[in-house]
């Protein structure tokens, strides 16, 4: 059974119409992810993400519009008509091709998935049948339910897409730059605080999903431009009336999978081990204006003999400031097992699955790869001559979202980089909301053998201090200068106030740079 995609032109004003009339249904119905959740109830909500759709199909069972929508649209699980008509205009859907009639019933020709939004916006991600969370069946069989050859598949909602969606900077900008789109996530978040929002993809399929997730949740339409990395608006190739080289925030989510050979589109980069990731940070400085940031999410090779840091160092760009966070490392077995899993080749015969498998273990050996790396890459063109790049690894949980930790991060950076040693003596520092102190020892000893102090918010980072940086800390409300406070602690513990104002700098600008302290206006309470 092959579909096609819709054949809503976005740019005619009747299609317009009818797609705002299948938005309305859409909300009128519950299908929401509220709704969803409610309808559906946790243990088999849960189970639709893993794939498992037995318990939602019983959950579904009722006449109501709601489950006959997640039949549709999530089940894929063709309709009576009337039933169908009961919950959605079905005449304009069929008009536009978002759904297709079999005699007395009607299926849908996309997966449209429930999403919401930062501020509470009822939005839908549009995909390929079976490609999203929860499409049972794997890659092959979205590849079936599609009629489209796997290689340009468009997946649905993810946790590496959410991931980067979190993290993205969210401060109202003129122009973003999704690069390598696929479904729209990214452009359809960028879509709330940026004015202009241009959207890339090798991809032409990807493109025509991003342009219906535009529509279909009742944002702008972006700017869909075909092509691989920054070709589509690099100077030469931008079509007249655009100037459209450099950008306020670029964010992607590219095929990051360090892969042989090229077979999946939305997954392998196509250029050999990390190359790609690789490129695109050191091209994003050309396409960012002046305290533009760049962020996405990559893979990395660990090297026998070399530093992963080292190697992630070098990639960034002159002039740019980075923060680069290693999420988790997979030796090679698991990495080519999980992504082997997700093609769908652990179905395939026992011989066709080993030679795959041996491919993926040949090139990691010729490229002497022992592991990979998954993380998080942030740029900010500062233009320092003296950047701040800060490598880090942190497979530990954090709190979505963290735009607004990106943005402290960098800020924090600047303010060590022009803050000298007395300075920092003179300044004034607060501790940061929700940073509580765990004092760790056996029972009944007098004092605890450490301190640490713990974030609970962003980050969620929890580093050990001593006497001195405990009691620093836990004064710090900004009514004093860190000089003072430090003078006043050396006076209770006994200690040289010169010698502890000497040897204290390096553990205040660690707390700084980490979030637990931040400086403040002096007197600031």
């Amino acid at each position: 059974m092959s579909t096609h995609l819709p054949t809503a032109d976005l740019r005619d004003p009747d299609s317009a119409d009818r797609t705002a009339r299948l938005r309305e249904a859409l909300l009128t119905a519950g299908f929401t992810a509220d709704g969803l959740l409610e309808l559906l109830g946790a243990p088999a909500y849960a189970a639709l993400a893993r794939s498992e759709t037995v318990p939602a199909l019983r959950a579904t069972r009722g006449e109501g519009p709601l489950s006959t929508l997640v039949r549709l649209f999530l089940l894929q699980r063709p309709v009576p008509y009337d039933r169908a008509a009961a919950a959605l205009p079905v005449a304009d859907c069929l008009a536009d091709g978002w759904l297709v009639r079999d005699g007395d019933e009607v299926r849908a020709s996309v997966d449209v998935r429930p999403y919401g939004g930062p501020d509470g916006q009822d939005w839908w991600i549009v995909s390929d049948l079976g490609c999203a969370v929860g499409g049972a069946g794997g890659i092959r069989a979205a590849e079936e339910a599609a009629g489209v050859d796997r290689a340009q598949l468009v997946l649905g909602v993810g946790g590496a897409s959410t991931t980067l969606a979190g993290l993205m900077v969210r401060t109202p900008v003129a122009k973003v730059l999704d690069l390598g789109t696929g479904s729209g996530i990214q452009a359809l978040h960028a879509s709330v605080y940026a004015t202009e929002v241009t959207a890339t993809d090798l991809n032409p399929r990807a493109l025509r999903i991003a342009g219906l997730t535009l529509a279909l949740s009742g944002a702008p339409a972006a700017d869909l431009r075909e092509g691989s990395l920054f070709e589509p608006v690099a100077e030469a190739d931008s079509p007249a009336g655009h100037d459209g080289a450099t950008y306020d925030l670029i964010v992607s989510n590219p095929p990051f999978v360090i892969s042989p050979g090229a077979r999946l589109t939305y997954r392998d980069g196509g250029m050999g081990g990390d190359d790609l990731c690789r490129t695109i940070v050191q091209q994003a400085a050309g396409h960012l204006n002046d305290g533009g940031y760049c962020q996405l999410l990559a893979n990395w090779q660990h090297v026998e003999g070399e530093d992963w840091r080292d190697r992630l160092r070098s990639w960034v760009p002159r002039g740019c400031d980075a923060w680069i966070v290693q999420r988790e490392v997979q030796d090679v077995t698991q990495y080519a097992e999980l992504w082997l899993r997700d093609a769908g080749d652990h179905r395939a015969g026992p011989e066709e699955y080993a030679a795959r498998y041996d491919a993926w273990l040949e090139e990691f050996e010729a490229r002497k790869t022992k592991a990979v790396g998954f993380g998080w890459i942030t740029l900010r063109k500062s233009g320092a001559e003296e950047p701040s790049i800060t490598i880090e690894e942190w497979p530990h949980p954090v709190e979505q979202p963290l735009g607004a930790a990106v943005i402290g991060h960098f800020e924090r950076q600047d303010y060590l980089r022009a803050t000298d040693d007395a300075a920092l003596l003179a300044g004034h520092f607060r501790l940061a909301d929700e940073v509580v102190q765990e004092q760790v020892g056996l029972p009944g000893a007098e004092d605890p053998e450490h301190v640490v102090l713990r974030q609970n918010r962003g980050m969620r980072r929890a580093t050990k201090v001593d006497t001195v940086g405990a009691g620093f800390a836990g004064v710090c409300d900004g009514s004093l200068p860190a000089g003072r406070i430090l003078d006043a602690i050396a006076q209770l513990v006994g200690e040289d106030p010169v010698l502890l104002r000497d040897r204290t700098p390096d553990a205040i600008r660690t707390l700084v740079e980490q979030g637990f302290l931040e400086p403040v206006a002096a007197g600031t309470d």
